[in-house]
């Protein structure tokens, strides 16, 4: 870093570039974002052009990977590059992984809402158990489900308040069980599965998908710009 040569730069003019406030600024060099700046024999900061990339690779990266990974990734450009690499490139195969999973949920999803359900009978119901085998998770994993409100199944009063999953029951789970493999976090899904079980399956299912299509979108186009910024710091081309 410092062979990178480039005028000297003040707190305020790093920050206008970066798109920062001068604390942040600070902030960002106090948590090795930024490498060292020099001082003056008054104690002013002095930054380069190194600093603005730092940054700028920075938002970006927070962007892409979310702020405590960012930092973890710009400590290591800054005193060991060959492991911020390593850092991004698991970064890349972490979203690859989101998206193809994605895919499987967009069609196992479909499918699953898609199957019709009629002459139901309560021998049809599913202990918890059983769906748990069937679905390949744990039990508390239902339960947790349950308690979240996300598939809530009946409680069999003749055995102890027990539960059974019905067959459109079984099929919300199977959803569930998609949408989490695919990466969807609680929250979003407490807001999407009462419109599911309400009929708006196959419009709901699809919006929802197309939003967490876009969010892996978004942080791809983040790595790309990280990674266009981190070119010139790793480099020693720092100069614009």
């Amino acid at each position: 870093m410092s062979t990178l040569h480039s005028p000297d730069l003040r707190t305020v003019e790093v920050a206008r570039r970066a798109g920062y406030s001068v604390q942040q600024v600070r902030n960002l060099e106090r948590d090795g974002v930024l490498p060292p700046a020099a001082r003056t024999a008054s104690d002013y900061r002095v930054y380069r052009e190194v600093h603005v990339r730092c940054a700028l690779a920075y938002r970006a990266l927070a962007a892409g990977t979310g702020p405590v990974e960012a930092k973890r990734i710009m400590r290591a450009v800054n005193g060991n590059p060959r492991k911020a690499l390593a850092m991004l490139d698991a970064a890349h195969a972490r979203l690859h992984t989101e998206r193809t999973d994605l895919r499987l949920a967009e069609k196992a999803a479909e499918a699953i809402s898609a199957e019709p359900i009629h002459d139901v009978s309560p021998a049809d119901s599913m202990s918890v158990s059983e769906l748990a085998t069937a679905l390949g998770v744990r039990p508390s994993t239902l339960r947790h489900w349950d308690a979240e409100g996300l598939v809530v199944p009946d409680r069999d009063e003749h055995r102890g308040a027990r539960r059974r999953y019905s067959p459109a029951q079984v099929r919300d789970a199977r959803i569930v069980h998609q949408l989490r493999a695919a990466g969807y976090r609680i929250g979003p899904l407490q807001a999407l599965m009462p419109q599911v079980r309400l009929g708006n399956r196959g419009e709901d299912l699809v919006t929802a998908l197309a939003a967490r299509e876009a969010s892996i979108t978004a942080r791809s186009q983040a790595l790309l710009d990280a990674a266009a910024a981190l070119s010139a710091v790793m480099s020693g081309d720092a100069v614009v």
